[in-house]
């Protein structure tokens, strides 16, 4: 009996590979970023299984891989994946939570501390020799963190741990969610409150919902209006959940201080970008789980998927186990 074919679409410690040459045919991808939508068409054909799928997945290109059994993305987003196709069709998809849970959290918060001490705007002031003189512009002055009032857009992993950490600057934390966290408030004292108080009462909104149809610019216009002109938008989730043009609108304007940007409408950003331009926001270039630590672990846990499924065996971390009762 033949091995079952891996195709792995990032690069990926020799371990991994290893393990799962014991039990598997493995094709790889070893060039930079992502995998070409070319190589992945060309690979997907006769897979029995994908590690590391970040390719935009659509029905189309699973009906070209009638063997392939497993979608194992190293993410804990699967917008990119219709699920649903996925489904239908029997294969498995996989994702990794929890083990960027922590990691990504520092980033958010790592931005909501940039923008509101306007770091990257000191550094280039510097830079340029600009500094002059021992006292700096007034326009340098940032927001205080310390007993701010923190919104919580999606208390899940990782807007819990978000939250976490606006306790150690003593901040006040709000949420609102799909659903209610009592435990968390009874532990933590957060309150939990509707979209729009959340949005009028606080000095940092940080965005943690996936990308769901409902959740597709659910920041816009008349969010932002709601929002002081004080507070800072943060987005360490997933691009469209804002709309750009809009927070370019209310930048501009300075309806809102500033924000802090991990993720984009589309990535890359367009050289063109008008946030290219605005001197408050800060951005990163989706970098969430950019880790070596964290990043190995993703990879790690994409490949016990894997070979979980192969093997006849439940994933650790299924997106629609739906599928396992029927195989």
């Amino acid at each position: 009996m033949s091995k079952p074919k891996v195709f792995v679409a990032v690069n990926v410690d020799e371990q991994l590979i290893d393990r799962l040459s014991e039990v598997c045919t493995v094709s790889r991808w070893t060039g930079e970023g992502r995998c070409p939508a070319d190589v992945m068409e060309k690979e997907i054909v006769d897979a029995d299984a994908v590690v590391g799928y970040y390719n935009p997945s659509s029905a189309k290109l699973m009906d070209m891989a009638p063997r392939l059994r497993v979608l194992a993305t190293s993410s804990v987003g699967f917008d990119h994946i219709d699920v649903a196709a996925a489904t239908e069709r029997g294969i498995v998809v996989t994702n990794t939570p929890d083990v960027l849970t922590d990691t990504t959290a520092d980033l958010a918060f790592a931005l909501l501390m940039a923008t509101a001490r306007r770091i990257a705007e000191c550094d280039r002031f510097i830079r340029s020799g600009s500094w002059a003189q021992p006292a700096v512009p007034a326009s340098l002055f940032g927001v205080d963190i310390h007993h701010a009032t923190l919104g919580i857009v999606g208390m899940g992993r990782i807007g819990a741990a978000v939250a976490e950490r606006g306790l150690g600057f003593h901040m006040k934390v709000l949420y609102h969610d799909f659903v209610r966290h009592e435990g968390l408030e009874q532990q933590h004292g957060y309150r939990f409150v509707d979209f729009d108080t959340l949005l009028t009462e606080s000095d940092f909104v940080s965005l943690h919902v996936p990308l769901l149809p409902e959740t597709t610019k659910m920041i816009g216009t008349a969010q932002l209006a709601r929002m002081k002109r004080t507070a800072c938008l943060i987005n360490a989730a997933r691009g469209p959940i804002v709309d750009e043009r809009a927070l370019v609108s209310a930048l501009r304007e300075g309806q809102i201080a500033g924000a802090g940007l991990d993720v984009f409408e589309k990535e890359p950003l367009d050289p063109n970008s008008p946030l290219l331009k605005l001197d408050n926001v800060v951005m990163a270039p989706h970098v969430g789980s950019a880790t070596q630590a964290t990043r190995r672990a993703m990879a790690s846990l994409a490949v016990d998927n894997a070979l979980a499924v192969l093997q006849g065996k439940a994933p650790l971390t299924p997106v629609n186990p739906q599928v396992l009762s029927r195989r």
